[in-house]
């Protein structure tokens, strides 16, 4: 005590002169926090940090006095809450999910930061009514978007409660006036039918000779709104479930409480919840049942031990509300929260930068999950909705970047099939298999999402730096060198004029379109009056080149086309055939067309588009398409066009290997007797 007072004292001190814009002295709000935080039981050293947690972002003190005076734990706590301000972001989001990522990675280090942050959160949102309207708009948006999320995934079920409704308040203010009045004048009604039931209820638990505490549990503002909006139902409907929980001493007891409810009312089938067995992510344990009341509505009863209400109230702080070595279920939570910030850790190592890691933690923080079996039949829990590949993340990164496909109860399915309760998925991997832009469009958790992301950024990275060798040789081979014969401090002295971190960076910007090679090369043979030879050697285009070569759509090249290269800043080089109607157009940059030709021995396929003109008859198409998988194609699109009542053009796009290939199957399309016409489609 005496040291809290000792920080209260320091604090007041580093804060005099500074008022709040409701006027009031600024210490008030970190004792404000300390209180919040107090109530859970916390330890001094949290309420510390507590009181002290705005000096070093708003005062002249800094970490190191902090560190002489309370000690490195009170000083890293302070410092793990404190805002990055003293670094130029480019803009306010990115400032913000700088800081939000330093704070989340402290927290890694230390939960205790993320427990300040939420109670000087609370406090904040209790006080935003002088706020401008803009501004309290913003802070409510974040607080039901991140902090609300952050404290139900810590299983903080009281805290969480109360920051959706006052978020709810302020950034939706005549919603939650509307339902907060609607609540109002249907709690007159509900009154004695809960107070029936709470009594027949209780009187049935004394009968059997159980002793336990009945609650009639209404539902709070923000759960209303948010159940009105997602399941599309009327108020009336909402407040039609009557919620009760039931607290007693032990969790056998659980199981018999659940029998007697069971007895009492009628169950609704399907609609029973064993959170004991199997606790949510954030340690949440409870039965929950939905019975048909005498009255013909629904009611919920949650069944719990004592214990287990702590723990869902107070989330991972439960751990200080129990006595050492007396932990049960705040251990779970606890746990179950270090589990989340591994994953948190993993998600910024993949992550890109702030904003996108951002992205990814609001992804994870999810609101339920369906629980599935490993090939081992250990359980995993998952987001709702997620799919075979979030599991193949779950279990292991690599596991995820090798999948090529998953079983499901023993059924094979394809890496897109959303996961139910109770299933067993087995992931199946392959050698040299690799992660696919296309899954981003049906992953839903964090980690694999970063996991896809930043297996994509490096692998564009290497394919960039790979080309950008090449062009820079060719370029340089004008000059009669090449990167191996150029004198080291020579490339060091250009890199740190282009102010970049390595020559790879170089050649990535050169790979990407971003800097001409041409330019490289003359700054690295550094004698102006050396002039460069035309090379002879065109680059050759091998078709794996991967997203920094690309085949422009206008024309479709193919192997055995005459072709011209054209640099693209960010994108790298575009492919066109030499007789594409857009060449003309890009003839006013001569110095990004680049000389290029075709591989000796390409292998890959490239899509080509074709026009067949037939018969408008029935079966005609599939005797194209059977032709056409004859000739060892296969047909990426089509599309039909009806240009009378009498003949119909078939739009093809087709992967082929070459002119040859093409040719091939061109003569036996045009061989079919309801075939027109056959042609090449450009642009």
């Amino acid at each position: 005590m005496a040291e809290v007072y000792r920080a209260y004292l320091f604090g007041a001190e580093a804060h005099d002169g500074q008022h709040r814009l409701s006027g009031e002295p600024y210490i008030y709000h970190p004792l404000a926090v300390a209180r919040i935080l107090a109530e859970l039981r916390i330890d001094y050293r949290s309420l510390i940090a507590a009181i002290l947690h705005d000096v070093i972002e708003d005062t002249e003190i800094g970490k190191e006095q902090l560190l002489a005076e309370f000690g490195q734990e009170v000083a890293d706590l302070v410092d793990g809450v404190s805002k990055l301000t003293h670094i130029e972001f480019h803009s306010k989001a990115e400032a913000h999910a700088e800081n939000f990522r330093k704070m989340m990675l402290a927290m890694v280090q230390d939960i205790r930061i993320i427990l300040i942050k939420l109670a000087d959160r609370l406090h904040n949102m209790r006080t935003l009514g002088v706020m401008r309207p803009d501004k309290k708009r913003r802070i409510a948006r974040e607080t039901l978007e991140i902090y609300a999320p952050i404290a139900n995934r810590l299983g903080m079920n009281r805290l969480r409660i109360e920051l959706e409704d006052l978020g709810f308040a302020a950034y939706h203010p005549m919603r939650y006036r509307v339902i907060a009045d609607a609540v109002r004048k249907s709690r007159g009604n509900r009154k004695e039918l809960v107070e029936k039931i709470q009594a027949s209820i209780q009187a049935r638990l004394k009968q059997e000779g159980i002793e336990g505490r009945v609650i009639g549990r209404e539902k709070h503002l923000y759960s209303i709104y948010k159940k009105m909006k997602t399941k599309g139902v009327s108020f009336s409907e909402v407040m039609d479930v009557f919620a009760f929980r039931i607290m007693v001493d032990k969790v056998d007891t659980c199981y018999r409480v659940l029998g007697v409810m069971h007895n009492l009312y009628k169950p609704v089938p399907g609609r029973f919840k064993d959170y004991i067995a199997i606790p949510k992510a954030n340690g949440y344990q409870s039965l929950h049942s939905a019975l048909v009341s005498p009255y013909g509505f629904p009611i919920e009863v949650q069944i719990r031990s004592e214990d287990m209400d702590k723990v869902a109230e107070a989330g991972i702080a439960a751990h200080w509300l129990y006595k050492a070595g007396d932990a049960g279920g705040a251990s779970i939570a606890q746990a179950r929260a270090r589990e989340w910030l591994r994953d948190l850790l993993e998600m910024q190592k993949s992550a890109g930068d702030s904003l996108e890691f951002l992205e990814n933690v609001k992804v994870d923080l999810f609101p339920d999950e369906v629980y599935v079996f490993t090939p081992k039949g250990e359980i995993m829990e998952l987001p709702r909705g997620a799919s075979v590949i979030d599991y193949a993340y779950a279990v292991h990164s690599d596991l995820g970047n090798a999948c090529v496909a998953g079983k499901v109860d023993q059924r094979l399915v394809p890496l897109n099939t959303r996961i139910e309760n109770g299933q067993k998925v087995e992931i199946i991997t392959a050698p040299g298999a690799r992660p696919n832009p296309a899954w981003l469009n049906f992953v839903v958790t964090g980690k694999a999402r970063a996991n896809i992301r930043a297996h994509l950024k490096n692998l564009r990275r290497d394919e960039s730096v790979a080309l950008g060798r090449r062009m820079l040789n060719k370029a340089l081979s004008g000059f009669s060198l090449s990167l191996d014969t150029v004198p080291q401090e020579r490339i060091d002295a250009l890199v740190a004029e282009y102010k970049r971190s390595g020559l790879d960076d170089l050649l990535e910007d050169i790979g990407l379109g971003n800097r001409m090679a041409t330019l490289v090369a003359s700054a690295l043979q550094r004698d102006a009056s050396v002039a460069a030879k035309p090379s002879a050697e065109p680059l050759y285009i091998k078709g794996t080149e991967g997203t920094v070569v690309s085949f422009a759509k206008c024309c479709r090249p193919i192997p055995g086309d005459a072709i011209r290269g054209f640099l693209s800043a960010g994108r790298g080089i575009v492919v066109h055939t030499q007789n594409c109607r857009n060449v003309s157009e890009f003839r006013k940059f001569p110095e990004k067309w680049i000389d290029v030709q075709w591989e000796p021995d390409v292998q890959s396929d490239f899509p080509v588009d074709i026009r067949v003109e037939v018969k408008n008859k029935r079966g005609v198409l599939a005797e194209v398409a059977a032709v056409v998988a004859d000739a060892d194609a296969n047909i990426d699109n089509v599309s039909l066009e009806e240009r009378d009542g009498l003949n119909t053009a078939i739009n093809l796009t087709i992967a082929v290997k070459n002119r040859v290939h093409l040719a091939r199957i061109m003569r036996h399309v045009r061989a079919l007797e309801d075939v027109l016409r056959i042609s090449r489609a450009r642009g």
